[in-house]
């Protein structure tokens, strides 16, 4: 029965060693945990500068992009309405030009 209790003790002790080296493991794992975390959070600070210029840069390009097709556009919307007024005034020109011979007449 001594043997018995004996071991029983020794299992006991041996358990409670292992929990608390357990615990320790625990407590170890979470603090790498949380200096990965806060590792992790200061280098995307760190980025975001760098992401800021990079997508000012993309909008900057597109900005650019779309302001020469406005321009193209509003070229080519000239030159129409350029070619639409050297009509018209051809076409003004030859009914005042009638006009004036009907009154004439």
């Amino acid at each position: 029965m001594e043997d018995t209790l004996k071991r029983l003790l020794s299992v006991e002790t041996k358990a409670e060693q292992l929990v608390s080296t357990m615990q320790a493991q625990r407590e170890d794992i979470i603090k790498q945990a949380l200096q990965e975390a806060h590792q992790a959070e200061q280098h995307f600070q760190e980025s975001i500068p760098s992401i800021k210029a990079h997508f000012l840069e993309k909008a900057e390009e597109r900005a650019t992009q779309s302001i020469a097709e406005l321009s193209q556009r509003y070229g080519e919307r000239q030159a129409r309405l350029r070619v639409l007024a050297e009509d018209n005034q051809q076409n003004a020109l030859k009914a005042a030009v009638q006009l004036l011979v009907e009154i004439g007449s």
